[in-house]
């Protein structure tokens, strides 16, 4: 049976588990959802109604980098995974965490009126931007000179990011990382998990 993957295209929790099972060869069926009327099979697959959620084999897959790891488990041409784990941990932890935290406080101004937004993009450029500038600076990628599954587990967040106030994120003294971010859009792995597709309907 084909694996089912729930999903929404602009997520970047959903884009990470996109690159991974199209990178690992993995064909899924894909349903589209809208988020203000979620069908009734992602609820009874998954109540949090969160995307991605991956339906294959008898599991159900409830969390983004639960299926970058399935995917991987499956197929990884290119040794993703072969990186070291406390390494691994540290980034996505940062990345999943607090970032995201500000990330959302960053993009979303009215919800926090009392946040000056270039406090945030200061702050969360000394959390994440500068630290994977100097990562980068010695390297291709953020461990090492070949990509790994934390490049793509953390590009769609810089993406995110990167596209709130694009000339201000232009500005920033990044240009590595910068650099790495054009990188990822131009991929034909990350063109090919950007598909339009019809909402899914039950």
């Amino acid at each position: 049976m084909i694996p089912i993957l729930y999903s929404y295209r602009r997520c970047p929790y959903a884009m990470r588990a996109r690159m991974a099972l199209t990178y690992s060869g993995i064909q899924v069926v894909h349903r589209e959802i809208e988020l203000r009327n979620k069908p009734q099979s992602l609820l009874m697959a998954s109540p949090k109604g969160t995307v991605p959620v991956l339906c294959a084999d008898g599991i159900v897959l409830e969390q983004s980098l639960d299926i970058m790891r399935w995917a991987l488990a499956q197929s990884d041409p290119d040794g993703w995974s072969v990186v070291d784990e406390s390494t691994s941990q540290s980034w996505i932890e940062k990345n999943d965490g607090p970032f995201k935290t500000m990330l959302d406080q960053y993009k979303y101004p009215n919800r926090y009126p009392d946040l000056n937004q270039e406090v945030l993009l200061d702050e969360a450029s000394a959390l994440m931007l500068k630290p994977m500038e100097e990562s980068l600076q010695s390297s291709q990628y953020l461990l090492g000179n070949k990509i790994s599954w934390i490049d793509v587990a953390i590009f769609p967040f810089i993406r995110q990011f990167s596209m709130v106030n694009p000339q201000r994120f232009n500005e920033l003294p990044h240009e590595s990382t910068k650099r790495w971010l054009k990188q990822h859009l131009d991929s034909e792995l990350f063109q090919s998990v950007m598909h339009q597709y019809p909402i899914w309907l039950d």
